[in-house]
């Protein structure tokens, strides 16, 4: 048995420049480094992050979750067999004490959750894949949904859905599915290039602007000067032509509606580009969506707690397009079982940082696979080089991962991580057929 001997945490910089948490444990010779990652587009009902307050980084610090890390944590687990995953969490939430983990901060226990696997993947000489696979071994290499076009929260455009991704599904191995999307992603650019010189944008130095990459947002998604939704699924659709392939056969459309963050409480209705559209019309208009562009997944087509608004548009296309749960599940088992209980969707968007320990992700995840849903494992929109999400994918046979953008170091690091294992590794690929609806 391997003991945890010192864990420490401290401050570092995220993707956006934002402060977070990072944690190293140590157990006699192995040691684990984990770095939380942060939202931008956070849901009601996540595992809370505790921030300082305050003038210091705008109030973003989080100089307490990391002494909550050294002087509440840390004697909690110190001397615990460090292979003991599930033990650990457990210990870590009653420490806590709140069922959200407002007390001393989900970004704290997490941080220690995710850094005790990594030291006791080092402490057995495995990978973290195989350290948190089940008995019957890790999955197959999951198939992406990449980030191409980005609006909402995540850039600052006039476009209010958060993102449109390309996902290949006639890939039949992950390298080819990174080397189609980034084909399409580089095909969307170029269009979106040229349509900044016909709009005579001009850049700093006097010359046309279209030689130089369009901007990116948060998870290095270009972001395109439409702000109507029909005219990004436009878009993305001629650049999958352009990149030379079949827009629904072999490279189909995502779609992140994040509609929770443009839905007014007060009126009860969904401020759209301009519009006010009620439960029935944001229903209307999403399924409008699915049956004009070749779309496979629709994630927060409804706000957090509409209920209804998801049972409807359920009802009416969830046999034929994956309904994929981020807001209303939160990562969550409580609305997990919920969700499943009124048929409300079909997949659950999976995030670490949402549930707040490795041990209630793994639970949600399977959880999610038992009701015969399809799971995505996430990433957010402040992120590291940290390519945690990219073992757990694979351990715990996600079949699908969201990561960003074929962009930025932080996105990169987790999908040149899948290249290292599909070379090391004699698995599969998820591919298409990871997608919800499941057979």
């Amino acid at each position: 048995m391997t003991e945890i001997t010192d864990v420490d945490a401290w401050e570092v910089l995220d993707s956006r420049g934002d402060p977070t948490v990072r944690v190293r444990v140590e157990a006699g010779d192995a040691a684990g480094t984990f770095t939380v990652p942060a939202g931008a587009s956070t849901g009601a009902h996540e595992a809370v992050e505790r921030r300082d307050g305050g003038d210091r980084y705008g109030g973003r610090g989080v100089r307490e979750a990391c002494a909550a890390v050294r002087d509440e944590l840390a004697p909690v687990v110190a001397g615990r067999s460090v292979t003991d995953q599930a033990g650990i969490d457990e210990v870590l939430v009653d420490c806590d004490g709140t069922e959200n983990l407002s007390r001393l901060g989900a970004n704290a226990v997490l941080g220690v959750s995710g850094a005790v696997a990594h030291a006791a993947a080092d402490a057995t000489d495995r990978p973290l894949y195989a350290v948190l696979a089940p008995d019957a071994g890790p999955g197959d290499l999951p198939m992406p949904m990449i980030n191409v076009l980005s609006g909402g929260l995540h850039a600052a455009a006039d476009l209010p859905i958060q993102d449109f991704l390309a996902v290949p599904v006639g890939a039949e191995t992950y390298p080819e599915a990174l080397e189609t999307v980034w084909a399409v992603r580089r095909a969307a650019g170029n269009r979106i290039s040229a349509d900044r010189r016909s709009a005579g944008n001009r850049s700093p130095s006097g010359d046309g602007d279209g030689d130089h990459p369009p901007p990116v947002a948060d998870e290095g998604g270009f972001v395109p000067s439409v702000a109507d939704a029909d005219a990004a699924f436009e878009l993305l659709v001629d650049a999958i032509r352009d990149a030379g392939y079949a827009p629904g056969d072999e490279v189909a459309i995502a779609v992140d509606v994040a509609a929770t963050h443009f839905y007014d409480a007060d009126r009860d209705r969904y401020a759209l580009a301009g519009e006010r559209l009620d439960r029935a019309a944001m229903v209307d208009r999403v399924a409008g969506w699915i049956d004009a562009h070749p779309i496979c997944s629709v994630e927060d087509p409804l706000a957090e707690d509409d209920w209804d608004g998801w049972e409807r548009l359920a009802d009416r296309v969830g046999d034929r397009v994956q309904l994929l749960g981020d807001d209303l599940l939160a990562t969550n088992a409580d609305r997990l079982a919920r969700a499943r209980g009124a048929g409300a969707a079909n997949a659950a968007l999976i995030k670490p940082n949402q549930a707040g320990t490795i041990t209630r992700t793994r639970r949600v995840l399977e959880a999610s696979q038992d009701a015969g849903w399809a799971p995505v494992v996430s990433a957010r929109s402040g992120e590291t080089c940290d390519a945690t999400i990219a073992d757990l994918a694979i351990g715990l046979d996600a079949g699908q991962i969201k990561i960003g953008s074929l962009a930025r170091s932080e996105r990169l690091a987790k999908y040149n991580r899948l290249l290292g294992i599909a070379r090391a590794s004699d698995g599969g690929f998820a591919g298409g057929d990871a997608l919800a609806p499941l057979d």
